[in-house]
């Protein structure tokens, strides 16, 4: 492995939060850009996480579950929950809204909430692409068990599956679980690649890895993730971007001046509002 990288921790409503990426030592993984651990966490009746409506342009969200609900709602009248083992997947290309919370059946009784989410950056020909949002069940992802190893393909190709999840670019996504003493060989099928550890006693290429971190993997080399107790992990990647990008708030652009439109646009209520949600986050002073 070439680096470990300790996430930044943020709490948000009780709601522990790792931030990975970016980090000083990585910028982006691939066209990741932004990689955040939430929890775990257990909330107490009437508890939940309340993410008003705010905006996107640029990417697109990935968020995926291994306990609890989120329930998602964007501009374009999406209203969809998302569970264990699903994906959503929201292109926000040239604008949309969103918010995510706690649904009242899950707020009601208290509920565990453990998760990630990411942002893949798209491509600059297509960042001004019109905004989209899929659910994915995981009924419709391929889940690859082989030796131990329990693998849960969100988006891309790998181990003879490939995800239905629709992307721009070469994009590798999975979800591992493995089981005490067992080994997966991570192909250097991607340009880049990075491993975070959730949680488990984690080894890769025979050097331990604390839960809860990143590890950066050798380009076109092959690695080897090892579990000592039952490992957690996601895995991600895919191609170099196609330029620097540059990131603020939750805008992501090749261009500073399309940054500052979006900044504009939503400070003067030129984006799409989301139905049923009549709160939104204020644009940041900073």
């Amino acid at each position: 492995m070439t680096q470990l990288i300790v996430p930044r921790v943020h709490d948000i409503g009780g709601l522990q939060v790792r931030r990975a990426v970016p980090s000083i030592q990585a910028r982006s993984v691939g066209p990741f850009v932004f990689v955040d651990h939430m929890g775990p966490a257990v909330f107490e009746p009437g508890q939940g996480i309340d993410v008003r409506p705010h905006p996107h342009i640029g990417l697109a969200t990935v968020t995926y579950l291994w306990s609890g609900v989120i329930g998602h709602r964007d501009s374009l009248g999406s209203d969809q929950d998302i569970h264990p083992g699903d994906v959503n997947w929201m292109t926000a290309g040239r604008g949309i809204a969103h918010s995510e919370r706690t649904p009242r059946s899950a707020r009601a009784t208290g509920h565990p909430l453990h998760g990630m989410q990411t942002w893949v950056a798209l491509p600059r020909e297509h960042e001004e692409t019109a905004p989209a949002f899929h659910h994915h069940p995981a009924a419709t992802l391929p889940l690859v068990t082989h030796d131990g190893a329990r693998l849960r393909l969100i988006a891309g190709r790998g181990w003879g599956e490939a995800s239905p999840v629709h992307t721009y670019g070469t994009i590798l996504n999975v979800a591992i679980d493995l089981d005490p003493d067992r080994e997966l060989r991570l192909a250097a099928d991607v340009e880049e690649r990075a491993v975070y550890v959730l949680d488990g006693d984690a080894q890769l290429d025979g050097a331990d890895v604390p839960a809860r971190h990143l590890v950066l993997l050798d380009a076109g080399s092959p690695a080897t993730l090892r579990a000592r107790t039952p490992v957690r992990a996601m895995l991600f990647g895919g191609e170099r971007l196609d330029a620097p990008r540059h990131l603020w708030w939750n805008f992501v652009s090749s261009s500073r001046g399309r940054i500052e439109q979006a900044k504009a646009d939503w400070a003067a209520g030129r984006f799409d509002d989301v139905p049923g949600d009549s709160e939104f986050i204020p644009l940041p002073e900073r």
